[in-house]
């Protein structure tokens, strides 16, 4: 018989002892450390450094291993979030943690060694980078696919190599996992067999969950199966996101004032009208607030009017670059110490599309269960949209967000948003 159909424990995929051992992260995070830390060190100082090497290099040592941990463990929580890649997080997980540390020691005055600091960095983004591009192909997930219910509509794309299922049997197929509609019908033979992969610890998901997970959304023809109780935010990261809301805008604030000075001039100089736009829009708990931002269009311009190229007549030409860069967003760091916004949340609305969008988006109001941003998971992932099915869209991106209320989700959405404001690619 296990010629034929072998046991389900050797059909789950990367489950060999060699497979574990390569695709171990904490076997992986020591070769990092060899690499990337102690081996630079002893091509400095050669076998004997920890008896002759100065405190600076200790100093050094320490703080690399401590930054390469951290920028590995970042890449591996980012790497589950949807439409993201390991091999894209490497460069900029490890850069910021790098420079992180370079930060620190640079303000407490520790003494240390540069060059150690600068070859482990690279050696670090050469050993991380060509590893994970090496095992891409291996990473991509393989599920099989139960044909009852929803699960066949919802399963599809998404970087998902899908295996549909005609009968109750892998067929010696190698898999990640088995998506099925758990809450429908289907013929015993099925459920023995979803029951025999748990057994045999392949993992089972539910086709809404599994959706949710690839795609970042929740859909909200498929709200009722949530429930609003697992749509809460977490209120523990909740008061802590405030608090490093408030710290990163005071940190800004010298950085970012002299751009918006001269952000100001530019606009004051290409048309007349104020440099600051102000709105009412609707905020935490639906209460209304005044939102800043530059102004980015003639002020004697009304109405929505597009060009055959897709261009607003009514943007300026400042208001143009300011818009890609995300410039035009920088006021809103008021409204974030005021305690009004949040540096990542659901973009907020004017009071009018708000009372509007409620009328033709089901849960629309729900989506003020926490604070608005700057920028978001639904302005990532989507851009903007002001049509009834664009903002359905928009809000099953906000309502995952909500769901997956997180510190690794909202270091996403800042990594996706400086790549934006540095490169203007991907402004929406």
């Amino acid at each position: 018989m296990d010629t034929i159909n072998p046991p389900l424990e050797r059909q789950r995929r990367h489950s060999r002892f060699f497979e574990r051992l390569l695709f171990s992260y904490k076997l992986q995070l020591l070769l990092g450390l060899c690499i990337a830390v102690l081996a630079p060190a002893l091509w400095h100082w050669g076998w004997g450094f920890w008896q002759q090497a100065p405190t600076a290099l200790w100093a050094a040592l320490t703080g690399t291993a401590i930054a390469y941990t951290v920028s590995i463990n970042a890449v591996q929580r980012l790497a589950r979030l949807p439409g993201t890649k390991a091999s894209l997080l490497i460069i900029p997980s490890i850069s910021i943690c790098y420079g992180l540390l370079v930060l620190a020691l640079v303000a407490l005055g520790i003494e240390y060694s540069v060059l150690h600091v600068f070859i482990s960095y690279l050696v670090a983004l050469v050993y991380c980078g060509g590893g994970y591009l090496l095992g891409a192909r291996f990473r991509i997930p393989k599920l099989a696919v139960v044909p009852f219910g929803k699960a066949p509509e919802l399963c599809h794309n998404h970087g998902v190599d899908w295996r549909v299922l005609d009968v109750p049997d892998l067929d010696q197929t190698r898999i990640d996992g088995v998506v099925a509609d758990l809450r429908g019908d289907m013929p015993e033979e099925w459920e023995r067999f979803l029951a025999n992969c748990t057994i045999h610890r392949i993992p089972v998901y539910h086709a809404t969950s599994a959706f949710e997970m690839l795609s970042g959304r929740v859909q909200l023809g498929h709200l009722y199966e949530n429930r609003y109780g697992s749509l809460q935010p977490d209120e523990g990261y909740e008061v802590i996101k405030r608090g490093l809301d408030f710290l990163a805008a005071l940190v800004l604030m010298p950085i970012v004032l002299p751009v918006m000075a001269i952000t100001a001039v530019a606009i004051r100089m290409d048309s007349p009208g104020p440099a600051i736009f102000k709105q009412q829009r609707m905020g935490f708990h639906c209460r209304p607030f005044i939102v800043y931002k530059f102004r980015s269009m003639y002020t004697d311009q009304k109405g929505a009017g597009f060009t055959v190229d897709g261009e607003d007549p009514r943007i300026t030409r400042v208001g143009n670059v300011i818009r890609k860069y995300r410039i035009d967003e920088l006021p809103q760091l008021f409204n974030v110490l005021k305690g009004d916004m949040s540096l990542i949340g659901p973009r907020p609305e004017s009071m009018n599309l708000a009372d509007w969008y409620e009328k033709d988006v089901p849960f629309f109001h729900y989506r003020h269960v926490v604070r608005p941003g700057i920028s978001g998971w639904a302005q990532v992932e989507q851009g903007y949209a002001a049509e009834v099915e664009g903002m359905i869209r928009k809000l099953e991106y906000d309502f995952y967000y909500i769901k997956n209320f997180s510190f690794w989700l909202d270091v996403l959405i800042v990594i996706r948003t400086l790549k934006t404001m540095l490169t203007g690619s991907g402004a929406r």
